[in-house]
């Protein structure tokens, strides 16, 4: 998860230099996500593999790997969302580039606080999914839907931004441009499951 989440707090400064046209910035931070999925993929598949199969796991097997799959799509989802941008070198009109970089912003909240609550695994894990240590991760996944609440209000916001201008701009660049923010706004959907996958874990 702290792999994943390090994967997607690189669009961040990928989208800076993307609104600036700085292409040769963006085509560097493309690589560092790039590599950083790559490198969630190896721990993955690593986890994969070497998951106790029986009665060693004191949670069930199918909801771990469940939890690694929707961490998973964070990291597949930051690399699409770059790849995006990047290989059509898309322009933003000015009346939206203000409000991407705050929408990008509270996306990777989300992704920040699923990172936060899957770190409290091993106390989760020492207390036997009991006590004070199920309350603190229950909180942390209530602030990860509030986030995810918020950011879906940004994602209508925008895209409401995109309606108004739809006349004044080339059909294909309005369809990448919802496309975009579908993207962005999945990548919060998936930090929330995340945390759903969690729960369960802790219900079970």
């Amino acid at each position: 998860m702290r792999k994943t989440y390090e994967c997607a707090k690189e669009l961040y400064p990928f989208l800076e230099a993307a609104l600036q046209n700085d292409w040769d910035k963006a085509s560097k931070i493309r690589h560092k996500i790039t590599k950083l999925e790559k490198e969630a993929d190896l721990i993955k598949r690593d986890l994969r593999l070497h998951l106790p199969t029986g009665l060693f796991l004191p949670v069930a097997r199918t909801d771990l790997l469940e939890l690694l799959s929707a961490q998973d799509r964070i990291a597949n989802k930051a690399e699409d969302i770059s790849g995006l941008i990047l290989s059509r070198k898309m322009q933003f009109p000015d009346a939206l580039s203000k409000l991407f970089l705050p929408f990008l912003d509270s996306t990777l909240a989300t992704a920040k606080q699923a990172c936060k609550a899957i770190n409290e695994l091993d106390e989760l894990l020492e207390s036997g999914f009991r006590g004070s240590e199920v309350n603190i991760v229950e909180d942390m996944i209530m602030k990860l839907d509030e986030i995810e609440h918020v950011n879906d209000e940004k994602l209508a916001d925008i895209r409401h931004r995109i309606f108004e201008l739809e006349k004044d701009l080339p059909a294909i660049e309005v369809i990448f441009l919802y496309k975009l923010v579908q993207w962005i706004g999945d990548l919060a959907d998936h930090a929330q499951t995340v945390g759903g996958r969690l729960q369960i874990l802790i219900a079970r």
